[in-house]
């Protein structure tokens, strides 16, 4: 992501002069190795600085560090999710604010203020020195959490000040070595298919190639070497799709010399040989919804249109971005599906598949595009959701060979599983907003209690997702609980209050500290790709281990 632009020196004046800004909150984050938040909404600003440490930050479609040199504003309306470096320890502050600009005074001589939109103050900005901003934060977090009143009132002048200097810091950046670095990696990406070595790049940068080597991991959060290989095996997936492209051809145009081992390092990086992948750009294919998405990937087809989201759609967003060229809406359920029609009238897919559950409307306007497949989506299970999708796309004995391996992998992880959790007994809560739900949905009922065979606390026949008080909670007195949170303010506010609460703490799970956060996805999809998940996600839970 890049700096905040340049901005003229009176423009500071111009655009804040006549703002109100309310601190409503700050939290302080200390998270080691592979902490990580799922996608949120931001109801209001978000300000995301670290004092020591490194992370990732996804905003909305946008990737950027977390680093103590730089300060980044999320907006209100977007999404974002943060992570900590590998280890790496990070101190992290989140600073929720309100950006109020005054209006006329009414008849009544009353005067308003409204939500102001801060184009200048959203996103990255320059931090100099880091020191005096990590002090800041610390003032305001101490005076936040005072009993003292007045010290309540001092942070938000101490944060008008931290916006103060902010400021001042994205009109001057300081030249440094950042600079020079830049230009070694506009060199990489502009000479991907040559030779390249470290020392060459650190000459570029005017450094040692041991500092050259570090800086460059501590700035973009991958080595340069691992970024090299991004660029080379992305922009062969540009020339994979482009009719009668060969193989070694595409291997010398992205730098390697061997195709073979080209091949190998493909496979490593996109999951599937250049073979496969070359197969599944000949037809455009269209997902239309996400479930589509997870039953066509355990096809080995990258679809070439399907939703995706950094929060609807964590996983395909970051593993398939590159590879899917027409990005669909994933915002909520189908909520932009009007916008999502326009953009595959515009792609002109070769086969759209569907399941069949959509509004007349909808459909309607879905079969004029294109040819299209429709799943039925409640009359059959997701096993011959795949098979059926398999044969109509001709891959039936694909679709076979993933179903045994899933089997296999159920298999062994059952047994896992069994001897690390032996009879404890189980129940999904799901929190939204500031209720409790017991749930279990299509996925969890098939495969976590079925194929995984784990014990139920609830005993159902059928899904569910029922609201439940604390008090029944405890009533029911699971040994262990798989934990659902809604990602947005109101419901993160709830969970952090009902984990102080004494019944909470007395709960047999949360005494013996075991109580799983599990994510949305794949938890609420009902796919092939999503399921074989969930047994991963389940065996790393409950027993520790890694899927075989």
């Amino acid at each position: 992501m890049n700096h905040i632009e340049s901005v003229r020196k009176k423009e500071p004046v111009l655009v804040f002069d006549g703002l109100l800004f309310r601190l409503r909150d700050i939290e302080l984050i200390r998270a080691d190795s592979d902490w990580r938040t799922e996608q949120q909404f931001a109801a209001s600003h978000v300000l995301m600085t670290v004092s020591s440490g490194q992370g990732s930050l996804t905003m909305d479609s946008l990737d950027c560090r977390l680093r103590p040199d730089a300060a980044i504003v999320c907006p209100p309306g977007q999404t974002y999710g943060i992570s900590a470096e590998k280890n790496d320890g990070m101190k992290l502050f989140l600073l929720r604010f309100d950006a109020l600009r005054e209006t006329e005074h009414n008849e009544e001589g009353v005067r308003y203020v409204k939500e102001a939109c801060l184009q200048s103050l959203t996103g990255e900005l320059p931090v100099y020195p880091a020191g005096q901003m990590a002090a800041l934060c610390e003032s305001i977090y101490s005076q936040w959490h005072s009993q003292d009143g007045l010290e309540r009132y001092h942070s938000q002048l101490a944060f008008q000040e931290m916006l103060y200097f902010l400021l001042k810091n994205s009109f001057r950046q300081p030249e440094d070595s950042r600079t020079s670095l830049e230009l070694a990696k506009a060199h990489m990406e502009q000479c991907y298919n040559e030779n390249l070595t470290i020392e060459q790049l650190a000459r570029i940068a005017d450094i040692s190639p041991k500092y050259f080597v570090d800086l460059f991991k501590k700035t973009y959060g991958t080595s340069a070497i691992d970024y090299l290989t991004e660029l080379r095996i992305n922009r062969a997936k540009q020339f994979m799709a482009q009719s009668g492209a060969k193989l070694r051809d595409i291997a010398h145009q992205v730098g390697y010399n061997d195709e073979f081992y080209f091949s190998r390092k493909f496979k490593k990086e996109v999951g599937v040989t250049p073979t496969v992948y070359l197969k599944s750009r000949r037809r455009k294919i269209a997902a239309y919804g996400s479930a589509i998405t997870g039953q066509l990937l355990a096809l080995k087809i990258i679809p070439y249109a399907a939703p995706l989201h950094p929060k609807w759609t964590a996983y395909y967003y970051k593993k398939y971005r590159s590879d899917i060229p027409v990005h669909l809406s994933a915002y909520r359920k189908n909520q932009h599906w009007e916008s999502n029609i326009e953009t595959l009238q515009l792609a002109h897919p070769d086969l759209v598949i569907s399941m069949d559950e959509l509004k007349e409307g909808e459909k309607e306007r879905l079969d004029q595009i294109s040819s299209v497949f429709y799943v039925p989506e409640t009359v059959m299970g997701w096993r011959e959701h795949l098979r059926l999708t398999g044969e109509f796309l001709g891959e039936s004995a694909e679709a076979e060979l993933w179903l045994r391996s899933y089997d296999r992998k159920v298999k062994s992880a059952r047994e896992q599983l069994q001897h690390a959790v032996k009879e404890d007994q189980f129940l999904i809560v799901r929190i939204s907003k500031q209720r409790l739900y017991i749930h279990c949905n299509r996925s969890m009922k098939e495969v976590f209690y079925e194929d995984l065979q784990l014990a139920p606390a609830y005993l159902c026949d059928s899904v569910y997702d029922q609201p439940i008080t604390l008090e029944q909670l405890a009533g029911i007195d699971a040994d262990r609980l798989l934990l659902m949170v809604f990602q947005e303010n109101e419901t993160l506010a709830y969970w952090q209050a009902l984990q102080h609460s004494i019944m909470w703490q007395e709960l047999k799970a949360v005494r013996n500290n075991r109580v799983y956060p599990i994510p949305s996805h794949p938890w609420r999809e009902y796919s092939a790709v999503a399921h074989e998940r969930i047994v991963d996600e389940s065996l790393m839970l409950l027993s520790g281990n890694r899927p075989k």
